[in-house]
C-alpha cells in the first residue's frame, strides 16, 4: 500500500478538497500532502475569510479562489453561499473528480451531489445545526470524533454506515509530527523569557455565536497587559477587530499585521484564551494551558476536555494569572497519525488504473 493513499497500489484518484476557514487550511493539509505523496492528483478551492489564503499563500499550495464569505446575516449567508456554489459547479464540471473532501464546506456538498462526486465533510462541532445538518445529509460520508454522542449527530443526518467516527482530536492527528518554530517570537518584538499570552477572537460572522462579543475582550487585554513580564499576541479574525484592538493603545498586547504560524504561538504560549474551538484544541494536546470565552453552545469536545481538566471556561478576566507553564507539557502529547484519519475519509472507489 503506497504512503498517503490507504486504498490501494492499483488505483490513482483526483481529489478535490475546499478550504473555507483558517483553520481548514491545519486540518487538511497532513492529508492533501498524503494523497500527493502517494501519486494522486489533488486540486485546491478556498473560500476568502479571515487569513485562509495566506496561510495557503505561505504553503506554496497552488489554489483557486472562489465566492466571498456572506457576514452574520443569515439571509447574506444564504446568498453568498449560493453565489460560491454556483461557482463550484463551474469549477467541477468536467474535472473528474474522484471524490472531494472539505471540514464545514457548505457549497462542496452540494456542488458534489450535483456533479455526482462522491463527497466526505469533516466536523468537531455539533451545534452549527443549520450548517452541519445540511451538510451531512448532502454528503456521502461523514467525519467526527468519537466524542460527539451518536444521538447528536443523528440530529443534524449523520447515522452509521454514513457516519465514521475517529478517535480523539483532529488536532492530535495534524498536529503529530509538529515541531514550533521559536523565530516566530522574533518579529513580534517578543523575548522567550517573556511570559507568552495569546488570545483568539471570536467569529463574530458566525450565526451561533450571534455576533456578539461585548466588552469582555477589552477587560481581559486590560488585565493581561497589566502584567510586566507578560507579552499578549492577539490573532484577530477581521481587520475590524484589529483596528478595535489596536486602539486600545495597550503597551504590552501586540496584533501582527498578517498571519502567523499559529501553532507554534499555541505551543510556546504559557497561556491561551480564545473564543473559538480550534486553538483551545491545540492548546489542549500541545499542553498549553487554555481557557474558554466562547459564547455558543459548548459541543461535546469541549465538555470531554472540560471534564478532564485541559480546558477552562473563563467567566472574569481576573481568573487569568500569566506565569510560565511546564515545558515538559509539549514533549508528553498524544500523537496520532494522519494516515488513519485519510483513510476513513476516502469513501470506496475505483479510481483509474495507474
Amino acid at each position: 500500500m503506497p504512503v498517503g493513499c490507504g486504498i490501494g497500489e492499483y488505483i490513482r484518484i483526483r481529489a478535490w478538497i475546499d478550504f473555507t476557514n483558517s483553520a481548514h487550511v491545519l486540518v487538511l493539509r497532513p492529508l492533501v500532502e498524503l494523497l500527493e505523496s502517494g501519486g494522486h492528483e489533488v486540486e485546491l478551492t478556498a473560500r476568502p475569510l479571515s487569513h485562509t489564503l495566506e496561510l495557503l499563500d505561505d504553503w506554496g499550495h497552488p489554489y483557486v479562489a472562489l465566492g466571498r464569505h456572506g457576514g452574520a446575516k443569515p439571509v447574506d449567508k444564504a446568498r453568498a453561499a449560493a453565489g460560491r456554489a454556483r461557482e463550484m459547479v463551474r469549477f467541477g464540471r468536467g474535472k473528474g473528480f474522484d471524490f472531494s473532501l472539505a471540514h464545514g464546506s457548505t457549497e462542496l456538498p452540494l456542488a458534489s451531489r450535483l456533479l455526482g462526486v462522491p463527497s466526505t465533510t469533516m466536523l468537531d462541532y455539533e451545534w452549527a445545526t443549520a450548517q452541519h445538518g445540511w451538510n451531512c445529509r448532502l454528503a456521502g460520508r461523514v467525519l467526527a470524533p468519537e466524542a460527539i454522542p451518536l444521538d447528536r449527530m443523528a440530529r443534524i443526518g449523520a447515522r452509521p454506515p454514513k457516519l465514521i467516527r475517529y478517535a480523539g482530536l483532529k488536532e492530535e492527528y495534524y498536529l503529530s509530527g509538529f515541531e514550533p518554530d521559536t523565530g516566530v517570537l522574533e518579529p513580534l518584538g517578543i523575548d522567550p523569557g517573556h511570559v507568552l499570552c495569546v488570545v483568539r477572537t471570536a467569529p463574530s460572522y458566525a450565526l451561533y455565536l450571534r455576533g456578539a462579543e461585548g466588552a469582555f475582550l477589552p477587560r481581559l487585554l486590560g488585565r493581561l497587559n497589566g502584567f510586566e513580564q507578560a507579552r499578549t499576541v492577539v490573532l484577530p479574525r477581521t481587520p475590524e477587530q484589529a483596528a478595535e484592538i489596536s486602539a486600545l493603545g495597550l503597551e504590552r498586547v501586540v496584533v501582527p499585521d498578517r498571519a502567523l504560524d499559529g501553532g507554534s504561538l499555541v505551543a510556546l504560549a504559557d497561556v491561551l484564551v480564545s473564543a473559538g474551538g480550534t486553538m483551545n484544541r491545540e492548546a489542549a494536546v500541545l499542553g498549553t494551558p487554555a481557557y474558554s470565552i466562547f459564547e455558543g453552545r459548548l459541543g461535546a469536545v469541549d465538555e470531554m476536555l472540560i471534564r478532564e481538566g485541559r480546558l477552562r471556561m473563563l467567566d472574569d478576566p481576573e481568573e487569568v494569572v500569566p506565569a510560565k507553564k511546564d515545558p515538559a507539557s509539549l514533549r508528553d502529547r498524544v500523537r496520532r497519525d494522519p494516515e488513519e484519519l485519510l483513510r476513513m475519509a476516502i469513501p470506496p472507489l475505483r479510481g483509474r488504473a495507474r
